[in-house]
């Protein structure tokens, strides 16, 4: 019996919880468990709680049931936490910590600062939904969980095209497939679809994208101007990062989004030699060798002339 099933056993009340703008990985791994032990231990009460996320994932089962506040008088016997490297990941669910008698941790970080409890990590793991696969009971993974779980693994490797992808995911993902799934639908809706007005801001951002350091690094950015002018919120900005990468010749590709004036998001991507999760951490962020993320003060100027010093560092030594 692993750790969280032994937990399970003890609980009446559990709280599950992701990180600050859950992508699909974050989104499918808490209702991944959500749907479980609604299944598997019915007699367990439950509570999600996420950011708001894109309508792109409400065809998950109970994702309309996930919260996006803290009841204050909310207590609860375990906090399962998914997805999340560090406790400020949190963002607004983090008083959870202090509201339950045990934390659990289930994660593919390889930044994780094991703030729970209990942490389940696996750093090889291409994604957090293919960590938690190997912690349920395989006889009863439903069609809902496999769902939640295929539509983890599709977000978190570009459906299978990342250097996170091994033969395990690839194995896992077919078991999930066996379950009933319908897994184009998955890969065609939650992934590649997108409304018109992401498909403008993508194309603003790829027309206004600029190569640095020989071409050998792309970054682009939105500020509020453009969010407002756009009518787009961080929601309608998933996937631009992504087709930035796929520039030819590009290693690296940098994307910002402004939050606040002069405060920017950043998410990173290489292909095969970066590791940017150690520059990502440098500026007080983290994620994956091939993507991670931080948060970063000053003008796009500024901040990209800090990261692309790092950025060559890193190349130089390739």
């Amino acid at each position: 019996m692993n750790i969280l099933e032994e937990k399970l056993l003890s609980a009446k009340k559990v709280a599950i919880t992701g990180h600050v703008n859950p992508d699909g990985d974050c989104i499918g791994s808490v209702l991944a468990i959500y749907n479980y032990i609604s299944t598997v231990y019915p007699e367990i009460k439950l509570s999600a709680y996420l950011e708001e996320f894109s309508d792109k994932f409400m065809f998950l089962k109970n994702s309309e049931n996930i919260k996006q506040s803290v009841e204050e008088d909310e207590e609860f016997d375990l906090l399962i936490c998914v997805d999340s490297a560090d406790i400020q990941r949190l963002g607004f669910s983090e008083v959870l910590l202090q509201k339950s008698k045990e934390s659990i941790n289930i994660d593919h970080h390889v930044t994780n600062t094991k703030f729970t409890d209990e942490t389940c990590l696996e750093a090889d793991a291409s994604s957090t939904a293919e960590v938690i696969y190997t912690l349920l009971n395989k006889e009863k993974i439903d069609k809902a969980v496999a769902e939640c779980l295929y539509t983890g693994m599709v977000h978190d490797t570009g459906v299978f095209r990342y250097s996170c992808t091994s033969p395990k995911t690839m194995r896992i993902a077919a078991d999930l497939m066996e379950k009933g799934i319908d897994y184009t639908t998955i890969v065609d809706e939650s992934f590649y679809e997108k409304s018109y007005l992401q498909n403008q801001i993508l194309g603003r951002t790829l027309l206004e994208s600029i190569l640095i350091l020989d071409g050998k690094c792309i970054f682009s950015y939105v500020n509020r101007k453009m969010m407002n002018f756009y009518e787009v919120t961080k929601k309608d900005l998933d996937g631009i990062i992504e087709q930035l990468r796929q520039t030819r010749g590009v290693e690296v590709a940098i994307f910002l989004y402004e939050v606040e004036t002069q405060k920017y998001k950043v998410s990173l991507r290489s292909k095969t030699k970066v590791d940017v999760s150690k520059i990502a951490a440098f500026f007080g962020g983290g994620g994956h060798v091939r993507a991670a993320g931080c948060t970063m003060d000053g003008t796009v100027h500024d901040i990209v002339n800090n990261i692309s010093m790092h950025i060559e560092q890193a190349l130089l030594k390739c």
